[in-house]
């Protein structure tokens, strides 16, 4: 996101207000100022033309650094700029790393981002770190994080000032003379950002400070980690390889499923740009901050990790669940992130939002990760010849969160739950019938209940291993007050491979049972031929819904099944706001103030049971108002997985749009906003007096 500063906490700021709006306007914004736009005097950030020396041809990367990406941790996305970021943070946070074994695991910096420096440098043009904030310095900071046998990060920006709004010294004109008091205070890793960066050549700001942090860290002796972050705008990874060892591909994450995916969906097709020592880098890690499922942090660590992609933790450690270390600490997991042969996976399909990418590995395995975009649980199946394995008589599949392998005859398959990713280790080897045999267990139904009436749920257990699965069993369990009743056989002496054990369910929620999601368990239980017992357990997700009640309704005061959003949650009869639940304004489109529907944010999807009893779904829809000029937007009406309404590409300077679509006799509705394929910056969307006729 590089959001111009309003009422939000957002801290990207790409030049200034006044060259945004000549660049609004279609003026050719001004050139580089020779003095930055700061009061004289001799703390004021005078351009050091000493430092704007052409880069020196002979300074190439790779130098053998990060050769695997980097591991460790940066703050801004638990603390921003508040207070608690300190010297104790800091410190604490490098203690954890040794105590809670992720040093161990492999996570090496400890990395400062915005707000460490005061506003203005010191009487000889030097960075000044805050003394409340540090006072012993960064150096001390650094001494301590070397004595845990961990590394020090810092930050600052490829402009006049950094991101934040507080206006915080960047290094452009600065960068030999900020590059040497990194160097000196023993600075392992710099993250040089992208804001205020009056409209110089990315690649010339980039390269600058390459070559200033090459002299300075040779001064020393102390090799600096370079990390780029100009949010993919100029495509680094086309130019960046002798330049960074990394570079943001993306604008910043945020806590939510939809930023997540839309981010990872960015990033996936530039595989063939990584390597060792030259990463693609989507942003830091959300897992634990909060805003998304166990299972949503899984499969966000589990695509980070099968991409190659830095794994910087972004959640307070101080404050983390056992859960939290336990997906941050999986060591299958991460040696799949850090395989020295440095492969990024790449997309072998995906269809209907299920999703195979697989990975090579260096010792001739494959990584396979099988991802469920949808709301409800998929199966997702590809083979060992598609993701690149020899023929073989059987293959060893190793599961990386359950940390346990069986043996397959070649399918590799696996019903996935909600927004999970299963992730996999799969290799042509002769030690494949130690183990048991992989079974898929799968389901079908019972995704929709309402409460009191009677719905039917399909379960199927699948060998897919070269072995035959014995005394397979099967069970399913639900809430207390569920009626969960088998219609059909739940055990088989013998299931060989590809054979199935189908099991129909009889499923009644409570009558009066609130509308919501309840967690439904479906597990299978089996022996290999040796008579090892293994298992196999899938989450479900049943949602009790309540059709809609007659007449016409407001969508912003109806419950929904999902509401997936870009940045920040779905808001109710506001705007998004865009940070957190709440933050929104009156919804505003063109000046007019719309006293009901839904602030969204782009890429969105908010689906609604509807049951077949309704017929019509009315709105104006826009771009909201508290973004100003920016944005571009496109709204979509879905039927029971039909599209049947759209608007064209819309932007702020448009008034709002009329958008009807005929739904009759749909059970789901789903509003979607997409971000008109320029990436979602500012996609502050509108449903304005959404309602549905039934």
């Amino acid at each position: 996101m590089r959001h111009l500063p309003s009422r939000t906490t957002r801290r990207r700021v790409v030049g200034s207000l006044a060259t945004a709006l000549l660049c609004a306007a279609g003026l050719a914004a001004p050139a580089f100022a020779a003095v930055d736009p700061a009061p004289s005097g001799p703390s004021s950030a005078v351009r050091d033309t000493t430092d704007r020396t052409s880069a020196d041809p002979g300074v190439r990367l790779p130098d053998g650094l990060a050769l695997t990406p980097p591991m460790g941790f940066n703050n801004w996305n638990s603390t921003h700029c508040r207070a608690e970021f300190d010297e104790a943070m800091v410190k604490g946070i490098a203690d954890i790393f040794v105590e809670k074994g992720l040093k161990d695991a492999g996570y090496q910096y400890v990395n400062l981002d915005d707000c460490w420096a005061l506003p203005a440098r010191d009487a000889n043009g030097k960075l000044v770190p805050d003394p409340k904030r540090f006072p012993n310095g960064i150096k001390a900071v650094a001494d301590y994080v070397h004595a845990k046998g961990l590394k020090l990060g810092i930050y600052t920006s490829a402009g006049t000032k950094t991101c934040n709004q507080a206006g915080f010294p960047g290094a452009l004109g600065h960068e030999r003379s900020d590059a040497q008091q990194f160097a000196d205070w023993g600075v392992d890793y710099l993250k040089y950002d992208n804001c205020n960066n009056q409209g110089v050549d990315a690649k010339q700001r980039y390269i600058t400070m390459r070559d200033a942090l090459k002299a300075a860290s040779e001064s020393v002796g102390r090799p600096i980690v370079y990390s780029i972050c100009e949010w993919g705008e100029n495509k680094p990874w086309e130019w960046a390889a002798d330049v960074g060892h990394l570079w943001r591909t993306t604008g910043d994450i945020s806590d939510s499923w939809g930023s997540m995916v839309a981010i990872m969906k960015q990033n996936l097709p530039l595989a063939k740009y990584a390597g060792p020592g030259r990463w693609n880098d989507p942003d830091m890690l959300e897992v634990g901050n909060g805003g998304m499922s166990d299972t949503e942090y899984r499969t966000h660590f589990s695509m980070w990790s099968i991409m190659a992609a830095p794994l910087l933790i972004g959640s307070d450690l101080r404050k983390a669940t056992p859960e939290t270390y336990e997906i941050l600490g999986n060591k299958e997991v991460i040696a799949v992130d850090q395989d020295p042969l440095g492969k990024q996976g790449e997309v072998l399909s995906t269809q209907n939002g299920r999703w195979v990418v697989a990975k090579e590995m260096k010792d001739g395995s494959r990584a396979v990760a099988l991802f469920n975009e949808t709301g409800t649980a998929q199966s997702i199946a590809t083979t060992a010849k598609a993701v690149g394995l020899p023929a073989a008589d059987g293959y060893t599949l190793r599961d990386l969160w359950q940390h346990k392998s069986y043996n397959t005859a070649g399918a590799i398959s696996a019903t996935v739950p909600a927004h999970g990713t299963v992730l996999l280790r799969v290799s042509a080897d002769d030690k494949w019938a130690k183990n048991p045999p992989a079974v898929e267990l799968g389901a079908d139904g019972a995704a929709l209940v309402e409460a009191g009436k009677q719905t039917t749920l399909t379960s199927k257990v699948t060998d897919l291993g070269r072995t035959a699965a014995k005394n397979v069993s099967v069970t399913l369990t639900g809430p207390s007050g569920w009626r969960l009743k088998a219609t059909s056989a739940t055990t088989a002496k013998s299931l060989r491979t590809g054979q199935s054990l189908t099991t129909s369910w009889a499923v009644t929620a409570p009558a009066g049972a609130a509308p919501g999601k309840y967690g439904l368990t479906l597990k299978t239980t089996y022996r290999s031929p040796q008579g090892a017992r293994a298992e196999s357990v899938l989450p479900l997700t049943a949602d009790v819904v309540v059709a809609p009640p007659a007449g016409s309704s407001a969508l912003g005061d109806l419950p929904w099944i999902t509401a997936l959003n870009g940045w920040g949650p779905v808001e109710r009869n506001t705007s998004n706001g865009e940070n957190v639940g709440g933050d929104g304004n009156p919804i505003t489109i063109g000046g007019k103030v719309y006293a009901k529907g839904l602030g969204v944010h782009a890429d969105s999807a908010v689906e609604y049971y509807t049951g077949g009893t309704c017929e019509k779904v009315i709105a104006q829809v826009g771009l909201d108002d508290e973004k100003l000029l920016k944005g571009t937007v496109v709204f979509e009406i879905w039927a029971d997985g039909k599209k049947v309404a759209s608007t064209g590409v819309l932007t702020n300077a448009m008034p709002a749009q009329d958008l009807s679509a005929n739904v009759a006799g749909a059970r789901l509705v789903r509003l979607v906003v997409t971000d008109g394929g320029d990436g979602n910056d500012s996609d502050h969307a509108d449903w304005a007096d959404a309602t549905l006729s039934c």
